[in-house]
């Protein structure tokens, strides 16, 4: 399906966030994640289905000060 993935669009065959993030090379790391805007826990990642369009934002934690 074709979503968009931190503003680039991509064809992912994952039906869940969860299978997205696998997908993407995310598997265990440590990052925040929303789904049009709105943010997705890491505990409900597997749970919330994904569908042509959405857009997908992948943040990792940033160091320093």
């Amino acid at each position: 399906m074709r979503v968009e993935v931190n503003g680039e669009a991509r064809d992912l065959d994952a039906r869940t966030l969860g299978e997205a993030l696998e997908l993407l090379g995310y598997g265990e790391a440590r990052v925040a994640t929303a789904v049009n805007g709105a943010f997705v826990p890491a505990a409900a990642r597997c749970d919330r289905q994904l569908a042509p369009g959405d857009r997908i934002e992948v943040l990792a934690p940033m160091q320093g000060g």
